[in-house]
């Protein structure tokens, strides 16, 4: 989700304003300055005693209040009122389903935003690179960003030109493209400043020799007066004919340079291209490359003119700028997208293939360790998550709530579900007990990063910058009453274990050495001590039948939540959408509904493939000695595939809404709960994969204690970034003892 928002100085004159303006505050739909989300500010609710500000049509018949109690109350609907400004229909849609329960929240927009209507720090990042701009000189140029681009790439794209320059001089026929590499040579060791163009008559030449091909008037109108005379100098003089030469495809050079010249050049472009692309904040560096090897390069030398930021020329040709490139870096390119997908999740797409190619094709690990088929497999399940959430967001967007909400359950935990099936089939084909508890070790790992990391990650960074943020307690009251339940029944038959279950021990000792046999007094050390269940009737009889019947009760609570937020109780979001400029049919939706559902289809695939070579290669890192099991359960398979979400909830709280920060944790929580589990449970009774509904004690007490912490720190709809720091000290604290805990036994 893309919610506008505005640096802190102007928000906090924003708030004096609204202070000063008593019906500002009081009236949602007033003319109040504010961007897509306004909440009332922090000091304006009314004094105890104090009747006379309290809104009169907030009360009940149109009349004025008459009791403290009355006016409260409608100060706390007023209070809790979320006023969103959506750019259109769709994008609407998506902004109240995030605040919605059992919706996964979406910081991404779905639909494209009009280019007119972007800042012009946005705008800068998607400018060609074929504008000419005034500029004061070539000291400006002299930045961190282009420095760096010298020692990177400059020198030696520079020399490589030197090198084919003389190649082609060495072939006669070639001079002219040696000349033009030399001059190529000087630009792109420092390109900053200096201009390429095309010269000759260019719009004549499009139109004759390409009548069916758009020949723009206005690109050319436009990049004229770069070199020609003004207005102001008289009129412009006639252009002089061009001397009559060979077409381009007739000359014995061309294809000389297309053979010697040209493949050296394309591959070290290629390689700046992909290079400076994957470092993200570079990338003006590869449109500036690509621009090269797709146009610059293939055109007749003599076409091609050179101009430095201190001397333009003009030989009286018509010209068309080709390249100018003024900054090699840019800070604000975290924000690119392609086709509504940031750019890192783009370039984290080709390590799926990179790790189904070494995974599936070097069986026997000539060419790459398991260590490095885990790592990649395991990094590769980030931008199938990113791609699986932006489909999730683009249906809803586009759906009813009903629809929404069935895409929400069945794809929003379809990238942990996919592991755990996975390593839970190969574990029972194997044999190995350890995948059982890794599985369990990374259902507790999410509850618990999900329930105290992500808000608290998200609480220390929006305190920073926003000092005191709010929530509204009632909104964050029934995600928190769900974990309530949630949590409460997925360790219920571990609970019940511990009360009706038979305490066995082995290797029974008494302080003098004899066996458990012995009538020898004194104290007795057992080792290997757990709960035997299986032996007897306990669990077949009572544990079982608990464990059906909480994962049928927990999936039915998640429904009648989704029934109590979507349809009768909806006013507790009390969400009033405005600014819609588009309907929906005016919409340009990033994906449409088929499009994300096919996007979803394959990447749940991939995911399968990615999760069973994660799966096949995990042994050597569980065989790991000094680092238990369960902290990698905890850790990394629990965490990575909440990347996307830890950003989203991140980006929440830079733009003071915290709220949405809290719920994209919850959200999460709640579903691991009432809906993975209870899959992994059905499962398992439909193909015996060995998964039982009993967790350790450090398990159950674990996020028993954490969901306790968090509905505390919750309660006063406040959050501070000392809070925030509580919570991943304690986060921190839990993790230290999973460092520390043996690994399982038998593992």
């Amino acid at each position: 989700m893309s919610l506008s928002s505005s640096d802190s100085t102007s928000r906090r004159r924003r708030t004096a304003e609204q202070a000063q303006d008593p019906s500002c505050v009081l009236d949602p739909h007033a003319n109040c300055p504010h961007g897509e989300i306004l909440d009332p500010p922090l000091d304006t609710r009314p004094p105890p005693g104090h009747h006379s500000s309290c809104p009169a049509a907030k009360c009940s018949s149109g009349q004025a209040c008459v009791s403290r109690h009355v006016c409260e109350e409608s100060w706390e609907e007023i209070k809790s009122k979320k006023t969103i400004k959506a750019e259109n229909e769709v994008e609407a849609n998506k902004l109240v389903n995030n605040y919605r329960f059992g919706f996964r929240k979406w910081k991404s927009h779905v639909t494209a935003r009009p280019f007119e209507h972007r800042s012009d720090v946005v705008k800068e990042l998607y400018s060609e690179l074929n504008v000419v701009k005034p500029h004061s000189g070539p000291g400006q140029f002299v930045t961190c960003g282009n420095l760096a681009y010298v020692l990177l790439f400059g020198w030696w794209v520079s020399l490589v030109y030197f090198l084919v320059g003389i190649l082609m001089f060495s072939t006669v026929i070639g001079v002219p493209y040696g000349r033009l590499c030399w001059k190529l040579c000087c630009y792109f060791l420092w390109p900053f400043g200096n201009t390429i163009h095309e010269i000759g008559n260019t719009l004549r030449r499009c139109s004759e020799d390409g009548p069916d091909y758009e020949c723009s008037v206005e690109t050319m109108e436009d990049s004229l007066p770069v070199l020609l005379p003004s207005a102001t100098e008289g009129p412009a003089p006639e252009m002089p004919e061009r001397p009559p030469r060979s077409p381009y495809w007739h000359r014995l050079s061309t294809y000389v340079w297309l053979l010697l010249g040209y493949p050296p050049l394309a591959i070290v472009h290629s390689l700046v291209c992909f290079v400076s692309w994957i470092l993200v904040f570079t990338i003006p560096v590869s449109k500036m490359n690509a621009q090269t090897l797709s146009v610059i390069l293939l055109l007749p030398p003599e076409d091609v003119l050179l101009s430095t930021s201190s001397h333009r020329t003009n030989q009286g040709y018509e010209t068309r700028a080709l390249l100018c490139c003024y900054y090699a870096a840019n800070w604000y390119y975290y924000k690119y997208t392609v086709d509504g997908i940031n750019v890192f999740a783009v370039n984290l797409l080709p390590l799926v293939i990179v790790a189904l190619v070494i995974g599936y094709v070097d069986k026997e690990n000539k060419y790459a360790s398991s260590d490095v088929k885990f790592a990649t497999a395991i990094c590769s399940i980030i931008p199938l998550s990113y791609y699986i959430g932006m489909g999730i967001a683009s249906i809803s967007a586009q759906s009813n709530f009903a629809v929404g909400a069935v895409v929400n359950a069945t794809f929003g935990s379809i990238t942990e579900l996919t592991f755990y099936i996975t390593a839970l089939l190969r574990g029972h084909r194997a044999a190995n007990p350890c995948l059982q508890e890794v599985v369990k070790a990374a259902l507790t790992g999410t509850l618990l990063g999900c329930i105290l990391f992500i808000p608290g990650i998200c609480m220390i960074i929006g305190g920073l910058k926003h000092s005191e943020q709010r929530f509204s307690s009632r909104c964050t009251g029934v995600s928190s009453a769900l974990l309530f339940i949630s949590v409460g029944g997925v360790f219920a038959p571990t609970l019940f274990s511990k009360a009706y279950g038979n305490l066995v021990c082995d290797a029974c000792t008494n302080s003098t050495g004899g066996n458990s046999t012995s009538n020898a007094s004194g104290p007795f050390v057992c080792h290997n001590c757990h709960y035997d269940l299986k032996n007897g009737t306990l669990f077949r009889d009572h544990i079982q039948p608990l464990v059906y019947t909480v994962s049928a009760l927990l999936p039915a609570a998640y429904i009648i939540g989704l029934i109590f937020t979507l349809k009768t109780h909806s006013h507790i979001y009390n969400i009033h959408v405005e600014g819609q400029e588009t309907s929906h049919h005016g919409t340009v939706v990033h994906w449409s509904r088929w499009r994300s559902l096919l996007i979803l289809i394959v990447a749940t695939v991939l995911m399968s493939a990615c999760a069973d070579l994660a799966t096949e290669h995990i042994q050597p890192i569980l065989s790991q000695p000094n680092i238990s099991q369960y902290f990698i359960g905890v850790t990394v398979i629990a965490m990575v595939p909440e990347i996307p979400e830890i950003v989203n909830g991140i980006q929440f709280a830079l733009q003071n809404n915290i709220s949405l920060s809290l719920e994209v944790g919850s959200c999460i929580a709640v579903q691991v709960c009432m809906l993975q589990i209870p899959i992994l449970v059905f499962f398992n009774a439909f193909c015996d994969v060995g998964f039982v509904l009993l967790f350790s004690d450090q398990h159950m007490w674990a996020s028993i204690s954490s969901v306790i912490l968090v509905n505390y720190i919750f309660m006063d709809g406040k959050s501070d970034y000392f809070q925030g720091t509580a919570l991943v000290v304690v986060y921190l604290i839990l993790l230290a003892l999973y460092y520390f805990a043996p690994s399982p036994a038998g593992c």
